[in-house]
């Protein structure tokens, strides 16, 4: 299947590439590196010995956009491209709004021109905002509670509006919960240009002595050990899945939404007892109070995706911990030297 991936060369992106590479697809990558490196496409590459076509472009340039439609002329799109930072998106809404929402509109409005009728989009389960009760399933009430989580549902209703409109069109929208780790080659993985939003990238920063030590916000949450849980995820099973929901959408009319997450949850301190098992040595850390809006657990209910999509989380926490420090370990200051 011809099929574009905006937003191509980032973290997942660039893990699902390699993934829809092995299937034999064929690939068009649309990227403006705001938060990626051309270095991971040049790995994807020598991983995966095949060739796919790049262009360099931001999906809010419509005249560039509609361009690239009509020469490849998609029969799919795995639409990754957006802004994804929750402080980033309270401090420049409007970049957010503009990037993930009337992006996304002219992805869709792109699609309409050259007559591709199947998207597979990436989410966030951010749109859940405070968990009513857990496992969260597609049904749990949205109620997003910062910027970058009401962008992406906004986009979700745009898409879902979008396809109601348009007969024989299909698509999946996949609401990540927390992807992790990196690919077992320790070639590509996940390298923020700042300091880093998320854990397990903060804690790999700590461990190649990027940074002192990790915080830990809060250790008097209701969980086992006091400190948040979440759902982590592996990358390559979080790529395997939009292989999967390719498929569907290429198969079926109508848009579903999928969770995809292993439906279980780690804490904080079991996420940095792992890494320091997986790195050799303990690390540097210390207990601050809570931040604003943290919750104390999320996790996935992933039984439609699971059923759906004929897809299962396979990695679990040890290997994670492994894979993301393989990459950091090899490439400690991310993409910016060549290991």
């Amino acid at each position: 299947m011809d099929v574009l991936l905006t937003g191509g060369a980032g973290y997942i992106g660039s893990h699902t590439l390699l993934e829809l590479l092995a299937e034999g697809h064929r690939i068009l990558v649309a990227d403006n590196f705001a938060n990626s490196s051309p270095e991971a496409l040049n790995r994807v590459r020598e991983l995966s010995n095949r060739d796919f076509r790049f262009a360099r472009l931001d999906i809010r340039d419509r005249a560039a956009l509609f361009g690239l439609f009509e020469a490849f002329r998609p029969q799919a799109v795995i639409h990754f491209a957006g802004l994804k930072a929750v402080g980033e998106g309270e401090a420049r809404p409007l970049d957010y709004y503009e990037t993930n929402v009337s992006g996304t509109m002219n992805v869709l409005e792109a699609m309409n021109a050259v007559n591709c009728a199947r998207i597979v989009f990436s989410s966030s389960a951010t749109v859940y905002g405070e968990p009513e009760y857990l496992p969260l399933d597609e049904s749990h009430p949205c109620h997003p509670a910062s910027v970058y989580g009401r962008t992406k549902h906004m986009a979700e209703q745009i898409i879902l509006d979008w396809s109601r409109a348009r007969p024989g069109s299909g698509g999946a929208i996949l609401r990540y919960f927390n992807p992790v780790g990196a690919h077992e080659s320790g070639r590509i993985g996940e390298d923020p240009h700042d300091v880093p939003n998320n854990l397990m990238p903060y804690i790999s920063q700590v461990a190649v002595g990027r940074r002192a030590k990790l915080s830990i916000y809060g250790d008097d949450y209701d969980t086992r050990d006091g400190t948040g849980l979440r759902d982590y995820i592996h990358v390559v099973d979080l790529a395997r899945a939009h292989v999967a929901a390719l498929g569907y959408a290429a198969a079926r009319q109508g848009v579903e939404v999928f969770n995809l997450g292993t439906g279980s949850g780690h804490t904080v301190r079991e996420m940095l007892r792992a890494f320091s098992e997986a790195c050799g040595r303990d690390l540097p850390h210390e207990v601050t109070g809570r931040r604003p809006g943290d919750i104390a657990a999320c996790v996935a209910d992933p039984a439609k995706a699971n059923r759906l999509l004929s897809w299962r989380a396979e990695r679990g926490l040890a290997e994670m911990s492994r894979s993301a420090w393989r990459w950091q370990s090899e490439n400690p200051d991310g993409y910016a030297r060549r290991a």
